[in-house]
């Protein structure tokens, strides 16, 4: 397990992706759904 705020340095590392805001897991989901989720992510994290 990896907690890092920087998304960019973990994203090749991980298997699995959990988005936490304010101590509650609001999106979750596999490498592979990677690439699908990357609007999702942009809107949660601004990456």
């Amino acid at each position: 397990m990896v907690v890092k705020q920087n998304f960019r340095f973990a994203a090749p590392l991980a298997d699995h992706f959990y988005v936490m805001e304010h101590g509650n897991i609001v999106e979750h989901f596999g490498a592979g759904e990677l690439e699908a989720k990357m609007l999702v992510l942009h809107e949660l994290l601004g990456v």
